[in-house]
């Protein structure tokens, strides 16, 4: 009777999983190992609105994934690790990862973990007075000295490297220290989503960096546009600008005069189109005139020399007087 009771209670876990899997669009996995009952109440807490969480055992998650196959192709990639949960939520895969990123907190290691990175003792003064603490840092490999009546760490040390289980007494006086090198949370290891898995890899954003790239891709398009005079709502000011200076410059070379004082004065641009054209007007004026002196210089110049012709014809006797 009492294991009836258990098979149906697994069939009910699976048959929920099934459930949630259908209804949610995105199934992720997590692992929970080293994480303790606080830090996981808390998350859960943080979680609650956004995720639906759930705990079972790692076969009956595979079992349900088993019967997950038909109706959502590949899940059967999906990775399940470690002690794991499942989270289903309506956020998208990055987003998820996102959200346990940040309610992640950190933690003193214990001994016998695994270091997540190379653990290092900096050098500087501590807090304690000499005593037995100079005994127990020299046993974890670290160097010590008494300074103003504390002991001061002498150099930086690497206690424990990337990989290697931290010993004992390296992870007490970690402790004593105050240098908490583990961060605690749940550790999302893949994401299913419309038949394509997401793993932790593809999912580990780094979001300065990413920002980043987005303002150097934002950059380097707006240098683009400029280059090729392309006329966007960010470009516009920039192309105005680059083409008023290449026209002054063309200007001066040419020997053109610009009045800069109308043209800087906002406004007034039409203002100085109209004494353009009224300096024109006058230049056109001066042509004429110009001409017409010209033209009576002209005359003048050949009344003169028929005059003269005429006085030498006199002086010859070929042209009589009337």
């Amino acid at each position: 009777m009492q294991e009836r009771k258990v098979q149906e209670s697994k069939k009910r876990v699976v048959e929920n999983l099934v459930k949630y899997a259908k209804e949610y669009p995105v199934f992720g996995i997590v692992n929970m190992e080293n994480l303790p009952a606080t830090q996981l109440q808390k998350m859960r807490a943080k979680l609650r609105g956004n995720v639906v969480f759930y705990m079972t055992k790692k076969r009956l998650i595979k079992r349900a994934i088993e019967e997950l196959k038909g109706t959502k192709p590949g899940i059967e990639n999906l990775s399940v690790k470690g002690m794991p949960a499942v989270l289903f939520t309506r956020e998208s895969p990055f987003r998820l990862a996102l959200i346990l990123r940040k309610s992640k907190s950190k933690a003193p290691i214990k001994p016998g973990q695994v270091a997540p990175n190379d653990i290092i003792v900096s050098a500087g003064p501590t807090s304690f007075p000499p005593g037995p603490i100079i005994s127990e840092l020299s046993q974890a490999g670290i160097k010590t000295g008494v300074e103003a009546g504390k002991v001061t760490i002498k150099q930086d040390c690497v206690v424990a490297k990337e990989g290697e289980k931290v010993k004992p007494k390296v992870a007490d006086v970690l402790a004593r220290l105050g240098i908490l090198p583990v961060e605690v949370g749940l550790d999302l290891v893949s994401v299913y989503e419309n038949g394509i898995i997401f793993n932790r890899d593809v999912l580990s954003v780094d979001e300065s960096a990413y920002i980043s790239n987005l303002q150097r891709c934002w950059s380097e398009s707006i240098a683009l546009a400029i280059e090729i005079a392309y006329v966007t709502e960010d470009t516009v000011k920039i192309l105005i600008s680059s083409s008023h200076a290449k026209a002054k410059a063309l200007a001066s070379a040419g020997n053109i005069l610009v009045d800069e004082a109308i043209i800087k004065e906002k406004g007034r641009e039409e203002e100085f189109f109209e004494e353009v054209r009224e300096k024109m007007k006058v230049d056109e004026e001066i042509k004429h005139k110009l001409d017409a002196i010209k033209e009576e210089n002209k005359n003048k110049e050949e009344h003169k020399k028929a005059e003269k012709l005429a006085d030498e014809l006199k002086g010859k006797g070929t042209l009589k007087e009337n």
